[in-house]
């Protein structure tokens, strides 16, 4: 893997955006990645407008990265996806540099909990481990080696488990003690987390 080049920046998801992550999204996954459990889950769910990111390269956008908001039985949670790449740049770190921003944010919003649908040896490189068997349903077939969780809090994950389905942003982010006892803030743009895209 080499080094994103200096060209190479990550910045919020735009409307007008929605054409070229379209057509990254058919140029990496093909129209089979309708049929995919993870794509079921998505609809219906609110995609986090802070967590909605975009990489560009040299000015031409080559990525794109979603978390949505979902519950696991009575928890909250988000499920991560898509995120895809220009095939033509993988291999690059873009998708990492992009992912590791978007759980970064997560966390400073107060998020706990994210799971996915992927490649374990991918996805390990920033945390994700396996679900254990059985715990947490999708409403749909999925190789339950590729079902992976990440804590973005310690016990995060702890007594969850259930069925994954679309939910609203409201109770997802739960503000708690930063060290020195303050309180951590909503961010101002909170109100406007409304729901996203999610055509792809």
């Amino acid at each position: 893997m080499t080094t994103p080049s200096k060209s190479f920046i990550i910045r919020p998801e735009h409307p007008s955006d929605t054409g070229p992550i379209e057509a990254l999204a058919a140029e990496a996954f093909g129209p089979g990645r309708f049929a995919k459990t993870a794509y079921r889950l998505r609809e219906g769910a609110e995609a986090i407008e802070p967590l909605c990111l975009v990489a560009e390269l040299d000015g031409e956008l080559i990525g794109s990265i979603r978390l949505s908001a979902i519950m696991i039985g009575d928890s909250p949670a988000l499920l991560l996806g898509p995120l895809v790449v220009r095939p033509a740049e993988k291999g690059r770190g873009y998708g990492i540099a992009l992912m590791q921003t978007a759980l970064d944010r997560a966390r400073e919003l107060g998020h706990r909990l994210v799971i996915l649908v992927g490649d374990l040896p991918y996805y390990s490189r920033v945390g994700f481990g396996h679900v254990p068997f059985g715990r947490v349903k999708l409403p749909g077939p999925v190789d339950p080696r590729r079902l992976l969780y990440l804590e973005l809090a310690e016990g995060a994950f702890d007594g969850v488990s259930g069925e994954a389905r679309a939910a609203s942003l409201a109770p997802l982010a739960e503000p708690g003690p930063r060290e020195g006892g303050e309180q951590q803030e909503k961010p101002e743009n909170s109100a406007h987390d409304r729901k996203r895209m999610n055509a792809v």
